[in-house]
């Protein structure tokens, strides 16, 4: 009887030290996670600066020498067309390098926050998409760069995934918050996510691609939680951020 007990309290520290490890462990991936999470956005805020005012600015010293160098020239019809479709050229890599540059890391969200740079992605989203997307910020609050940057990653991968999945044509995004959490909602009212594929997603967070795997990765480095609900009327995607003991950059 004495060796089953001594057994089982071996079995017990056992477990137990094999939970504080697993623990340990989960905790060093979280933290590697974050880490990567904060190398990639540093390395798309330093690229996106590069297009704008290295690459940008090129072509802008390509434009001003195209219409010198048009002033100096002996004027046809032919090389007036010949130096218009140089300069639309031109315009045209400018506004794709531009464009580029912001989708990378939007100025606005460093400049004034998450609901700015939202509304202009969102703009530009609806436009290039067809989609109506409906907006409601309330109130346009400022947040940890980080959060707000993981927030804006959320929003432009669940519209995406509105856009190539669900045919909706009309889309809600609502953001609120106060000094103790940040919330992002992201809504459509197409096809649904099949029930099989959304519960299998929730259990093991496979099964619907990176996207959504890595929305749900960005919000839990934040101790926050990635909410899915799906029916045959649409989805809706919920990202919810605690902010610790309250944030004092409420505007």
């Amino acid at each position: 009887m004495i060796e089953l007990k001594d057994n089982d309290s071996i079995y017990r520290r056992s477990q137990s030290e094999l939970e504080r490890l697993v623990q340990q462990r989960t905790a060093a991936v979280r933290d590697l996670s974050a880490q990567l999470q904060r190398i990639q956005e540093e390395e798309r805020r330093h690229l996106a600066r590069q297009l704008h005012d290295s690459t940008g600015q090129i072509l802008i010293a390509l434009k001003i020498h195209l219409a010198s160098l048009e002033a100096k020239s002996k004027a046809t019809a032919e090389t007036t067309e010949l130096f218009t479709q140089v300069a639309e050229l031109a315009d045209e890599a400018l506004q794709e390098i531009r464009t580029s540059s912001y989708l990378l890391y939007p100025p606005l969200l460093d400049e004034s926050g998450f609901c700015s740079a939202a509304e202009w992605y969102v703009d530009g989203f609806a436009k290039r998409s067809g989609i109506e997307v409906r907006l409601h910020f309330t109130p346009k609050s400022r947040w940890p760069r980080e959060i707000e940057a993981a927030l804006f990653r959320v929003l432009q991968e669940s519209l995406t995934n509105i856009h190539r999945h669900s045919g909706s044509r009309i889309a809600s995004v609502r953001a609120w918050g106060d000094q103790y959490m940040a919330v992002l909602e992201v809504q459509d009212y197409g096809r649904g996510i099949p029930s099989g594929l959304l519960e299998r997603f929730s259990r093991t967070g496979n099964g619907m691609g990176v996207g959504l795997a890595g929305m749900r990765g960005r919000i839990e480095e934040f101790s926050g939680r990635l909410e899915i609900c799906s029916t045959g009327k649409g989805t809706v995607v919920r990202a919810i951020v605690p902010l610790g003991e309250g944030w004092s950059g409420l505007n």
